[in-house]
């Protein structure tokens, strides 16, 4: 809090400030005894008729009436979390570029330009690859950039959603608070975490099979039908297909440097053949798929059968995807993950990745379109 040379707390802020990151104080009303105040960091959406409403970096709001007011300042922005000793603390990296590796990583069928917003449909398989990506100014009015996405995503008989950002420079704290006014409901709320690209790698000794010993882990360019019966995702489209980047051009396109690379692991279930599955079309034991895309390595659909976790296969099918993105040169690796999945967050947190932002989806109102898949 702000302390003035007299010792007093002092509210250093004011409306000039909305869209800068505060830190405030405020009277507690009807609070436990004892408990006098509450403190509040993150980014100042707005402040009219008297109510401050502040953004934290999870997305939730908070509305802090400025008659309650007992201190106030301008903060800089947060840095991502940090774990580990220094060499292996995650690459620094903005928001934008962040954002902007993570839609190459789940391009969308069909795409528009609305200005600087991105509006994207896939036949509704991912929220990420069926939302507006909006880096900038959409060219129009809010309102009126709102009516042509609803409208746009009503055309594919699609519900309308935006990704927005919070936590980190640059993000879009201001838009979500103007999108919930508006009506919009968030219904979906996940991190992107990043890393140092070598401790990935450095999982598990590198046996012939290419994982932790004792884990055959198969390496290629398609998702083929063993990979596919493991994830998770509802039925299989050329749509799904097509965001995974099975078998798409941009495989051959990458080798030669004019796209993202991707890449599919597959541990075989036991007794499982070349193709990873096992007698009588089961699933194989774990999968994974990266993305390598300049220095990012993106990483994504890491499962495990339920009756094999905890037996390193995840760590396994990461390393062996890192190793293969070391390879093509890649240095720095992100992920999306849930915010309440405890077991990924403890996983990764252990591989050295920490927390950039959250990024959330919000659903126009009033929506009577079908809904994705329900993945972020």
């Amino acid at each position: 809090m702000e302390i003035s040379a007299a010792g007093r707390l002092e509210v250093r802020i004011t409306t000039a400030d909305v869209g800068k990151r505060v830190s405030v104080r405020s009277l507690i009303e009807h609070g436990p005894p004892g408990e006098r105040f509450t403190d509040v960091v993150g980014v100042l959406t707005s402040w009219d008729n008297g109510v401050l409403r502040i953004t934290r970096k999870d997305g939730e709001s908070v509305l802090v009436r400025e008659s309650a007011l007992v201190a106030g300042k301008v903060v800089p922005s947060a840095p991502a979390r940090r774990r580990g000793p220094a060499r292996r603390r995650g690459p620094a990296a903005s928001y934008e570029e962040l954002a902007r590796a993570a839609a190459r990583a789940w391009q969308p069928v069909e795409s528009e330009r609305l200005g600087d917003w991105e509006l994207r449909a896939a036949a509704g398989f991912t929220r990420r690859a069926n939302s507006v990506l909006p880096l900038g100014d959409p060219g129009v009015p809010l309102d009126e950039a709102l009516t042509a996405v609803c409208r746009w995503y009503a055309d594919r008989g699609l519900p309308a959603y935006v990704q927005t950002a919070t936590g980190a420079e640059g993000t879009q704290e201001a838009l979500g608070a103007e999108l919930e006014r508006r009506g919009w409901v968030r219904e979906v709320t996940a991190e992107l975490w990043v890393g140092a690209l070598a401790p990935v790698a450095d999982a598990g000794p590198e046996p012939s099979g290419g994982g932790p010993a004792g884990v055959n882990v198969l390496l290629s360019r398609e998702a083929d039908e063993a990979w596919l019966a493991r994830y998770q995702r509802r039925g299989v489209s050329e749509a799904v297909l097509k965001v995974l980047g099975r078998g798409s051009p941009r495989s051959s396109e990458a080798e030669s440097g004019g796209g993202p690379s991707v890449w599919f692991a597959t541990v075989p279930a036991e007794g499982g053949g070349p193709g990873g599955g096992a007698p009588g079309g089961a699933a194989p034991a774990a999968i994974g798929r990266c993305v390598v895309d300049g220095r990012w390595a993106g990483f994504a659909a890491v499962e495990v059968d339920p009756a094999l976790r905890r037996r390193g296969l995840a760590s396994a099918v990461m390393a062996a995807l890192a190793r293969r993105a070391l390879e093509e040169g890649a240095s720095a690796a992100w992920l999306q993950v849930e915010d309440d999945n405890a077991a990924a967050h403890a996983l990764y947190g252990r591989m050295g990745f920490a927390a950039h932002h959250a990024y959330h989806h919000y659903r126009a109102p009033r929506s009577s379109a079908p809904a994705g898949d329900g993945s972020p």
